[in-house]
């Protein structure tokens, strides 16, 4: 069914130039932006996470960077919540609206929908949470993967919270949470263009080492320090940050953090491919192929 209104999404790993993309579309079809990068909602954390710059928010309209803080809880459901309402408040001036990121469940939420989520076993939850604080993540992970090693594949291993949460909902309901994960769509009252960007693997991760090396160049040591008292946030337990507390507690020189962050994200940005290279709705274009984003969006939009 053909609706008046519609949602383009753009998605892909990390560095590949999304945000550019984005703007330039935004620009193009005189729309505004909602980012679905779960990390850039967090307005204490600048540096690490690549946001818009103080340019590029000016250039387009941004929803949901800098939106909240590392102190409050912010989950796909919410995400979904708010950024239908947000979507419903664009479409009320604009037929296009423009969805950016790579965080695979945010965008999934927008798009599909989130599943109703079965009642937790509470005191599965507390035993998990002791298990991780005295035996590690790796112990998680490990039954983890053993358990449901589908839901395991394709979200962030590194991120506590995702680890226990498939483990909690298989422990409660002997259910896998990758077979809850919306297997039914819910309907959306706009169309859906999906836009993936990427290019070849060398090149990324050139792109990946230069954008870490910027990141550290622009201060982002002093920003994590400046952070250290919300350091048990779930917000921050990600990529370029965590590496840094490491090197700050002393366990890891700033050279080897900073190798770290290259190695993690690198393996990030190759789980994001993963994700979205099972969605066959998405059209691959190289980062530089703006005028063939264009003509392709203006074709569906005929």
């Amino acid at each position: 069914m053909l609706h008046p209104k519609t949602l383009i999404s753009i998605v892909g790993p990390t560095a590949i130039g999304k945000t550019a993309l984005a703007i330039q579309l935004a620009q193009h079809f005189g729309t505004e932006i909602i980012s679905a990068d779960s990390r850039q909602f967090f307005k204490e954390m600048e540096i690490g996470t690549a946001k818009p710059d103080a340019t590029e928010l000016t250039a387009a309209k941004h929803h949901f960077v800098n939106s909240h803080s590392v102190s409050q809880l912010f989950s796909t459901g919410d995400f979904e919540i708010e950024g239908l309402r947000t979507l419903d408040r664009i479409f009320k001036d604009h037929n296009l609206a423009i969805m950016v990121g790579g965080s695979g469940l945010y965008v999934n939420a927008l798009i599909n929908g989130l599943d109703e989520m079965p009642d937790i076993d509470l005191a599965i939850r507390e035993k998990l949470n002791k298990q991780f604080e005295e035996e590690g993540l790796i112990s998680i992970q490990k039954q983890l993967a053993t358990l449901d090693p589908e839901y395991f594949a394709k979200v962030d291993q590194q991120n506590p919270q995702r680890m226990i949460r498939g483990l909690e909902v298989f422990l409660s309901t002997g259910q896998k949470l990758s077979s809850m994960l919306s297997a039914t769509k819910k309907e959306r009252p706009f169309n859906i263009i999906k836009i993936g960007l990427n290019t070849d693997r060398a090149v990324l991760y050139n792109r990946i080492n230069r954008r870490v090396d910027k990141m550290i160049a622009d201060g982002l040591v002093d920003e994590v320090k400046s952070l250290i008292p919300f350091k048990k946030y779930n917000a921050l337990n990600t990529v370029g940050y965590s590496e840094l507390f490491d090197h700050l507690d002393g366990k890891l020189s700033l050279e080897n953090a900073v190798a770290a962050i290259k190695q993690n994200t690198r393996r990030f940005a190759k789980r994001q491919l993963t994700w979205f290279r099972r969605d066959e709705e998405i059209n691959w274009f190289e980062p530089i192929e703006k005028e063939k984003v264009i003509n392709l969006i203006n074709d569906r939009l005929k």
